[in-house]
């Protein structure tokens, strides 16, 4: 029966992963291994699983109706998994998550950690990537997303937090260069700027509207661009200019003083942080509680 789930499970992850190749990389098995896997299970049910060529494999008619009822009994046995998961008090298994790449390691892995120190029986996968990821493809239990979420078939998502951003740059550079008085002056200014999407342009929301939605947008020009908002905030605290940045990120140098808030009068926009899990009919107790403590944890990492 062992042998039979895992020839049916390397099936599934091969038509999903879109190869053998790929699907070997997700279930740490070599190419060969998930081939001979799927041939065994040929075998057994006597019909030819896959078309086969030099490049690629695809389904056959046989195949596309097996997968079909394969995805329905795995479903079923996540369902009873979890079910039987909701009823034990610890959290275990394997927990996948993915998060940004300087927001995941300052704010969502201390978390995670904690947790995994509270529950011996919990595993953490925890993958940074400012790419986002397909969470059922690529079989992830759970993402912490920086944004507005467009409407996604098969996903559950949960705002947990949000992130002010501010205008700042190092006492040195505002001694030498002046302070601005308002965003036109602040635009004449040298400064750092995110050089990848629309994080170039420093954003405001109206004094009197929401925090979350833009009124006023100001584009600066720059010497000086960055996909790293570490490496951006290590140039404003060299003197490069005003920088666009989180409060979480600069907060503490804020406190030391190598950084000092511009134009503080001016409310920060804020983007809003969600947690993002694929919807089950039970949720397993190892993502739940991932998710209670990531919603408990966050908004302390916010304030501004």
């Amino acid at each position: 029966m062992t042998e039979r789930l895992a020839g049916i499970a390397a099936f599934v992850e091969a038509v999903e992963a879109g190869g053998f190749a790929p699907a070997a990389a997700r279930l740490n098995l070599s190419r060969s291994a998930v081939g001979k896997t799927i041939a065994r299970l040929e075998a057994r049910l006597g019909v030819r699983l896959f078309h086969r060529t030099t490049r690629s494999q695809s389904l056959t008619d046989d195949g596309q109706v097996f997968y079909e009822r394969c995805v329905r009994a795995l479903a079923e046995l996540e369902a009873a998994e979890a079910a039987l998961d909701s009823g034990r008090a610890e959290p275990s298994g394997r927990l996948r998550v993915t998060a940004p790449v300087i927001f995941g390691r300052r704010c969502v892995a201390p978390i995670l950690l904690d947790l995994v120190t509270r529950h011996p029986g919990l595993e953490l996968d925890l993958a940074f990537s400012d790419r986002p990821f397909d969470l059922i493809e690529d079989g992830f239990d759970l993402a912490v997303r920086n944004a507005r979420l467009p409407d996604a078939a098969g996903l559950m998502a949960r705002r947990v937090a949000g992130q002010r951003m501010t205008l700042c740059a190092s006492p040195a550079y505002l001694d030498a260069h002046g302070r601005p008085r308002d965003l036109d002056e602040a635009a004449a200014h040298r400064t750092v700027v995110y050089g990848r999407g629309d994080r170039r342009q420093w954003l405001f929301p109206s004094p009197d509207g929401p925090q979350q939605e833009a009124a006023l947008r100001v584009t600066p020009s720059s010497r000086v661009r960055f996909d790293d908002l570490e490496a951006m905030t290590d140039a404003a605290v060299a003197g490069f200019g005003l920088a666009w940045l989180p409060c979480w990120l600069v907060r503490e140098h804020v406190a030391a003083g190598r950084l000092e808030r511009v134009l503080p009068h001016l409310p920060g926009l804020v983007f809003d942080t969600y947690l993002v899990w694929p919807q089950a009919p039970h949720l397993p107790l190892r993502v739940r509680a991932a998710i209670d403590a990531l919603a408990a944890g966050l908004p302390g990492m916010m304030l501004d």
